[in-house]
């Protein structure tokens, strides 16, 4: 390489949590360097790039965002770095800037007391569900696996909660198995459907410290419980949030969205392609759909494949499956 083909620019990462911004033995700077064909090194506050023209611009356009979500003590991960990377390939990032430090970012980040970063739409899609979150009544979010649907749901209404916007919250899940089928497990109806409330329980771990949550479940100010316990209650002044309603039948949906109380937020969240009940027509999340769209102070989001957030191999493997099953 000539020397008149190669450039060079720096970055101040001046305020950012340095080892967020490197990641763990400079796993991020290695892959951002992968992506750009570039040289990128971290020398005291300063991010240095080196390399092709083309490849140091978009390297740059990468770490600017890198920079801004280790500013904002945001975790910034290798998955990370190839999510915003494919998104300035797609025509320069996404539409809202979410990881600038302008007032639509403020909008998609969510800072919660005794937690030390914060949390933040990874993604446009995941920026206008938080939105519409804000905005409506009742919020319907459909779409594959690794997504952030509950996670950012869960986030709204600890948010809520904190601000005392509400006085509670409630998740809800369908048991689907709950029954003749769970009946040869030991302990008391609670002890056997923990297991389908679990992931809700890992959603709060990572939004309260653990004696806070203990706290909080103690008093009943957030409550989880199976779907079927909802009947015959009136949710008032509470953040209610149904996770996995692809599993709620028809009827369980109607009784659910009935039970919504004065100054309540409801949050559906479901994935149509992973319903487990014996009939997919009986999906409440399917009629929901059908029948309540348009209906004011409703809105429905819809994830995909690029809003995935876990591991990059669950975009593809959800891909894969969508591939297969269009085939």
């Amino acid at each position: 390489m000539t020397d008149a083909a190669v450039a060079q620019r720096r970055l101040s990462a001046e305020g950012a949590d340095l080892l967020t911004l490197a990641g763990v033995n400079d796993a991020n700077l290695i892959e951002l360097a992968r992506l750009s064909g570039t040289r990128v090194a971290l020398r005291g506050d300063q991010l240095s790039v080196s390399g092709p023209p083309v490849g140091v611009d978009r390297a740059i356009a990468v770490a600017t965002r890198m920079i801004e979500r280790a500013r904002q003590r945001a975790s910034v991960s290798v998955d990370d770095v190839v999510r915003i990377h494919a998104d300035e390939e797609g025509g320069g990032g996404p539409p809202g800037a979410t990881d600038s430090a302008d007032g639509s970012a403020e909008a998609a980040r969510i800072s919660l007391p005794g937690v030390r970063r914060s949390i933040q739409a990874k993604t446009p899609g995941q920026a206008e569900y938080l939105a519409k979150i804000g905005e409506h009544d009742i919020v319907v979010g459909i779409g594959p696996a690794g997504t952030g649907k509950t996670f950012l749901a869960v986030a709204a209404a600890v948010d809520a909660l904190t601000r005392r916007r509400v006085r509670r919250i409630i998740l809800a899940r369908p048991a689907v198995e709950a029954g003749e089928n769970l009946g040869f497990l030991p302990g008391d109806m609670q002890a056997k459907v923990d297991p389908y409330l679990r992931p809700l329980y890992d959603a709060l771990d990572e939004m309260m410290p653990p004696d806070r949550i203990s706290r909080a479940l103690e008093t009943r100010t957030i409550e989880i419980a199976p779907l079927a316990f909802m009947r015959g209650r009136t949710l008032a002044d509470a953040f209610v949030i149904l996770d996995e309603a692809q599993n709620a039948t028809t009827l369980q949906m109607k009784m659910f969205l009935t039970r919504m109380g004065v100054n309540s937020r409801i949050v559906i969240t479901g994935d149509k392609t992973q319903i487990d009940l014996a009939r997919r027509e009986e999906s409440g999340l399917m009629q929901i759909e059908r029948i309540l769209s348009g209906v004011e102070g409703i809105a429905f989001h819809y994830f995909t494949e690029s809003d995935v957030v876990r591991h990059r191999l669950v975009r593809d493997i959800i891909k894969a499956y969508a591939d297969d099953a269009g085939a």
